[in-house]
């Protein structure tokens, strides 16, 4: 196997982390994204090799990919730019993975599983915080509680600022509601349409509401139980707010408010500061339970989400370069154990 991989949006947020803790680590990822200049400035900083191509033309994306390994893809909304990229993927017989937390690409995924399986490919979206702490702990649960229907998982990023990548990804899903896990079905309710107080770990209680998070999908191929929930914190004035989000959701879907939202978004700084992602935690909790009632929990400290998402990639990088890749479409705890989390330094497992 080809002993180098393409980092495609390299020059985001995020891809810049990653590409900057590859160095660190002595790996040599080819450096990629539509932007010739912010493509060629970084890989002249970190010493590293790149390549220049958009997603609009297949050839020009095969192209791209010509002798790697396989792509880690950081250039969301991945609702637009996953599926040319896991079609070339398949083209070209490279592995897949990619930072999102989007549900439709979770399925999507899935639903090329076969056709990764046949291509001898592994195609694992999800390598970040969304949703390597989450899959694993809701592996985790299972593990615990073998015969559990249902499943309640929630996160609390500590107030750290979200990148202009992720705001972006929100804007394009305004108006869209929220989603949760019924019977082993994706089923549309209102976005908040759940809301409790959640006993993360260091005792910290935090209040939060049901969200389309990738879990809705992925938990449901890691663990298969049938019935879930994903929650993160928000402020009990805020929720209020959301609750009301169903009679204006239909100006909130138009053209004119996504597109202003987005403007706003890329005037304000990048993400977090590099002193609020040495510094910032996320917690993760987990409930799960069977018909009887038996009732499984866990709680999880991991560093602060972007800070996470460049460590659980780059893990699962190296272990693709080390040829332990499952073929088919994957989750990380499905493809890795409900450890792979706690192979992140500072990554803590609490079961009260």
């Amino acid at each position: 196997m080809a002993k180098s991989f393409l980092l495609y949006g390299a020059y985001g947020y995020t891809g810049q982390l990653i590409a900057e803790l590859a160095k660190e680590k002595g790996l040599n990822p080819i450096l990629a994204g539509r932007s010739a200049e912010k493509t060629q400035r970084l890989a002249e900083n970190l010493g590293m090799g790149y390549r220049v191509f958009g997603l609009d033309r297949p050839e020009d994306i095969d192209d791209g990919l010509e002798g790697v390994a396989f792509v880690l893809h950081a250039a969301g909304p991945f609702n637009h730019t996953a599926r040319p990229m896991m079609e070339a993927c398949l083209r070209q017989g490279i592995h897949y993975l990619d930072i999102t937390g989007e549900i439709a690409v979770f399925e999507l995924a899935a639903a090329l599983g076969p056709r990764a399986r046949e291509a001898g490919i592994m195609m694992m979206p999800g390598v970040g915080f969304d949703v390597v702490p989450t899959d694993c702990t809701a592996l985790h649960l299972k593990e615990k509680l073998p015969d559990a229907t249902h499943l309640q998982l929630a996160f609390s990023s500590g107030g750290s600022r979200t990148s202009r990548g992720t705001a972006s990804t929100m804007a394009e899903n305004l108006g869209e509601g929220g989603a949760v896990r019924e019977n082993g079905k994706i089923k549309r309710v209102p976005l908040g349409h759940k809301a409790m107080e959640v006993p993360f770990a260091e005792g910290k209680s935090r209040f939060c509401m049901t969200i389309p998070w990738g879990d809705v999908s992925t938990a449901y191929f890691s663990t298969g139980i049938p019935n879930i929930e994903a929650y993160t914190s928000v402020h009990p004035k805020t929720y209020r707010y959301i609750k009301l989000q169903p009679y204006y959701n239909w100006l909130l879907r138009t053209s004119f408010i996504r597109n202003r939202v987005k403007k706003r978004i890329q005037k304000g700084p990048a993400g977090p500061s590099e002193e609020q992602r040495k510094k910032g935690k996320s917690y993760i909790w987990g409930k799960a339970w069977n018909e009887k009632g038996d009732t499984v929990t866990s709680r999880l400290i991991t560093p602060e989400g972007y800070e996470l998402t460049a460590r659980t990639s780059l893990n699962i990088a190296q272990k693709v370069l080390d040829g332990n890749a499952p073929v088919g479409f994957q989750t990380p705890a499905k493809a890795y154990g409900s450890g792979l989390i706690l192979e992140i330094p500072g990554a803590i497992r609490e079961n009260p």
